[in-house]
């Protein structure tokens, strides 16, 4: 499979990312799940490897297409799990299975259906006492990923996971979305899904998406250029926010962490809540606990029970989180 940075010139392949549609488009009951398990796994090839961030980044994040020649279709907020080759060192078995969340939409970064595309941070492991990285304790799977080449084989289960779709059957629903670093995966492929494809979504989309984002600084940043594309043709339906914590300060004159940014549009965001919008969370399990603290305040300052406000989004099912 190829995949262009522009949609093809000819239409005759593709007419519109209409052909993996349910029927409607919005119901969820033939939602693809598990179709291949660690037991009989399937082989994907790699069509690219890019290092995605800039030179001041922290860290280094890939975007890795796989094709999948159309036989391991998902959705878009769904994961794929990636088994690492090799065996562990502490008991000679096969590695376990890694979770990643799909970053784009179900029709692939060149829409013919037959690609999917990850989002991968490299995890290291800096040692205090050597003052260096300790490539013993580097991140098994993440290392794999962002060294593989195209033509490289990966080992996948899934399709994982139905807490992050997108809830389709009111066009005017809003969605807030809040990343930190590869959390931005899901809503990605949300993204291209209701302003990029030609999708039966995106010709009924009214509602408003809202992007948070939080990095270290802008070389980390991640899918700008898309999201300003986005930005400059759908201006009243989409809405990007950065969180720079090395660059940019809070209220209180700290670093802006992802809280910060949100905390700036609460009583916006309580309101949207307020009148049925689903709100997303996805990056570090890190992020949570400053992320409930400040909406907890947020809510006690509306004088809102925070347990009881959070409990009725979440039997609403506005409430998404996946973290890892």
């Amino acid at each position: 499979a190829f995949a262009p940075q522009a949609k093809p010139a000819f239409k005759t392949a593709v007419k519109a990312e209409d052909f993996l549609e349910a029927d409607p488009y919005w119901d969820q009951s033939t939602v693809p799940l598990n179709t291949y398990k660690n037991k009989s796994p399937f082989t994907g090839k790699v069509v690219s490897t890019k290092r995605i961030v800039g030179p001041k980044a922290t860290g280094e994040t890939c975007h890795i297409i796989i094709d999948h020649e159309g036989e391991f279709p998902y959705w878009e907020g769904q994961s794929w799990g990636v088994i690492p080759p090799g065996t562990r060192e502490k008991d000679g078995k096969p590695h376990s299975v890694r979770l990643y969340s799909i970053a784009s939409s179900r029709y692939g970064d060149d829409m013919t259906g037959k690609t999917g595309s990850l989002c991968v941070r490299r995890a290291t492991y800096w040692c205090p006492e050597l003052q260096a990285e300790d490539p013993a304790k580097k991140g098994i799977c993440s290392n794999f990923l962002c060294d593989t080449t195209p033509g490289s084989e990966i080992t996948m289960t899934g399709p994982t996971g139905k807490v992050m779709l997108l809830p389709e059957e009111d066009p005017a629903t809003d969605y807030i979305m809040v990343a930190t670093g590869t959390g931005i995966a899901p809503y990605r492929g949300f993204i291209r899904r209701l302003f990029v494809e030609e999708t039966p979504a995106a010709a009924a989309y009214k509602g408003e998406a809202w992007l948070f984002l939080g990095v270290a600084n802008s070389d980390a940043l991640l899918y700008d250029d898309e999201w300003q594309s986005v930005l400059e043709k759908y201006p009243d339906n989409f809405r990007l926010d950065y969180a720079l914590s090395r660059e940019q300060q809070n209220k209180d004159g700290g670093k802006m962490y992802i809280q910060d940014k949100v905390e700036e549009y609460a009583d916006e965001i309580f309101s949207k809540l307020d009148n049925g919008a689903h709100i997303y969370f996805c990056g570090l399990k890190g992020m949570m606990p400053g992320i409930q603290e400040m909406l907890k305040g947020v809510a006690e300052s509306k004088g809102l029970d925070y347990d009881a406000w959070l409990k009725g989004l979440k039997s609403k099912k506005q409430w998404h989180v996946e973290v890892y």
